[in-house]
């Protein structure tokens, strides 16, 4: 399983063209499982209500929609996560809904697909594309 940060759910649900190349082949292979944090859920949420984020329907509809897509799983928070997330190493990153994805990909074991720079240049995860 790969876990997939917030906006790489977007892009791809989305058809957006900021996924890369090799980020739509990952995506592609129908054999491979992708897990969605919970946290993703609220954040995408939080962006259309502050208006960050326009979506193609009602943001309630998009995310059941979404989270129907063949080998999507939804990854629920736990007590092991959110505390894991109060103890990654520094430097991490400073959004909280970052920090809960790290420590979900960390817990689980699992890679995370991200393009956001500061996660792909923090050392203690694993991640999907470098």
């Amino acid at each position: 399983m790969i876990l997939l940060d917030t906006h790489i759910w977007v892009w791809w649900e989305s058809g957006s063209d900021r996924l890369k190349q090799r980020y739509l082949e990952i995506l592609n292979n129908t054999t491979e499982r992708f897990g969605i944090s919970i946290i993703s859920c609220w954040e995408i949420a939080k962006l259309v209500q502050y208006g960050r984020l326009d979506l193609d329907r009602p943001v309630s509809d998009w995310i059941t929609s979404a989270l129907a897509r063949p080998g999507l799983a939804m990854i629920p928070l736990t007590p092991d996560i959110v505390v894991e997330s109060t103890r990654l190493q520094e430097p991490c990153h400073r959004d909280p809904a970052d920090q809960l994805i790290i420590a979900t990909a960390r817990v689980h074991e699992i890679p995370l697909l991200t393009a956001d720079s500061k996660i792909l240049e923090y050392p203690h995860v694993q991640l999907a594309v470098k």
